[in-house]
């Protein structure tokens, strides 16, 4: 099943279309770990566009990114797929006891991956997937060609030549597949997935759980099973925010209406962590241990949200007025990055944090139904 793609975020001067057909009539896991090591590369740079990606740097993200439902859950990733061989033919020497697989884990993953010869690997993958990925964009370029080795011999020279006017995903480094050692992607993509980071990365796991399901059909609980558990990080920076507010004004839970004690906070993941996996301020409200464990990994029902973006509201405004400028500023740092607001001044107008909060919760509220989180609930 393919999303619509306007549930992507849509622009002007990109051919969304085309990247919503990037999984179409996918037979293996190849395409989905690479476009989402591309988007971890990508991250890990702070979206830099200035250098290349070469296919080493890609590899050891994809086998990495494979590892964790491979070597744990012996999931299987299609019965065309190789991946789960390449991983097999290496020499990992991993002690599964000690890794609990964090972020810091998965550098020390790939460090090990690095240490092997990966050229027949790298060989293999190049005769096709960079260049399929391609097609949607230069569709009409490429009719002419029946054969797929002409398509993917072809590939590079048209990316390169149509690059500003067709505006593919990336080109490459050189105008022949055979020497082709890495990938330049195009500025304006790398602009579009900086600022629609989260929704993206929510669509591309949607479209490979769609894809994972298929081939374990039996398998309970898939979703946790995909991706390696981030490191749950403690909460104390983010209950001194609320317990700094609550010195300065009393304030009530949105689920049951109690007036919160400073000294018995419990911080509640709005959208729940286990969809988000991440714990920035702009989710994160104050509640009690009971109502918090109550609601579990359960999505708020919709009347709420008002009741959440006035308490954000409330936070963010009584912070601007009694915290040092620049603490203020640290700490609304991924309220700006994530709810693409430009100004830190224009947080504390209800009306534009108001709208910036319907633009990113409303794609990942029917994003995170879709996946199967139960929503609707109240307290």
């Amino acid at each position: 099943m393919n999303h619509n793609y306007h549930d992507l975020p849509l622009s002007n001067h990109l051919n969304i279309l085309a990247f919503s057909q990037l999984f179409r009539s996918t037979t293996n896991s190849y395409k989905y770990l690479f476009f989402y090591s591309i988007l971890d590369i990508l991250s890990q740079r702070l979206f830099d566009d200035s250098e290349s990606i070469s296919f080493q740097e890609l590899m050891i993200e994809m086998l990495a990114n494979a590892w964790y439902p491979h070597t744990f859950f012996r999931l299987s990733f299609g019965k065309q797929d190789r991946i789960a061989n390449k991983l097999d033919s290496l020499d990992l020497r991993v002690n599964t006891t000690v890794l609990k697989f964090n972020s810091s884990d998965k550098i020390a993953l790939k460090e090990i991956i690095s240490q092997n010869n990966l050229t027949a690997i790298i060989t293999d993958f190049k005769k096709n997937v960079p260049f399929r990925l391609l097609r949607p964009f230069l569709l009409e370029k490429l009719r002419d060609f029946d054969v797929n080795y002409e398509v993917v011999k072809k590939t590079p020279e048209i990316a390169s030549q149509y690059f500003s006017i067709l505006k593919p995903l990336y080109r490459f480094n050189a105008n022949t597949y055979q020497d082709s050692t890495a990938i330049l992607l195009h500025p304006d993509w790398v602009e579009y997935f900086k600022q629609n980071f989260i929704i993206i990365k929510g669509w591309v796991t949607w479209e490979w759980l769609q894809y994972m399901q298929k081939n374990n059909q039996n398998v309970p609980n898939l979703v946790n099973k995909l991706f390696a558990p981030e490191k749950r990080n403690s909460l104390t920076n983010q209950a001194n925010y609320w317990r700094f507010i609550l010195e300065k004004q009393p304030i009530k839970c949105i689920y049951s209406g109690q007036i919160l004690d400073k000294n018995s906070l419990s911080i509640d993941h709005y959208l729940p962590w286990s969809f988000v996996a991440h714990d920035r301020l702009w989710n994160l409200i104050p509640t009690t241990s009971s109502v918090n464990s109550s609601k579990s990994n359960n999505i708020p029902a919709n009347k709420y949200l008002d009741q959440f973006i006035q308490l954000q509201h409330l936070g963010l405004t009584i912070s601007y007025q009694h915290m040092y400028h620049k603490k203020w500023l640290k700490s609304v740092e991924s309220y700006l990055l994530d709810l693409r607001i430009n100004h830190a001044e224009n947080l504390l107008n209800f009306e534009i944090l108001t709208n910036a909060y319907q633009q990113i919760f409303n794609p990942l509220i029917s994003l995170a139904t879709i996946q199967g989180f139960s929503c609707n609930w109240s307290y």
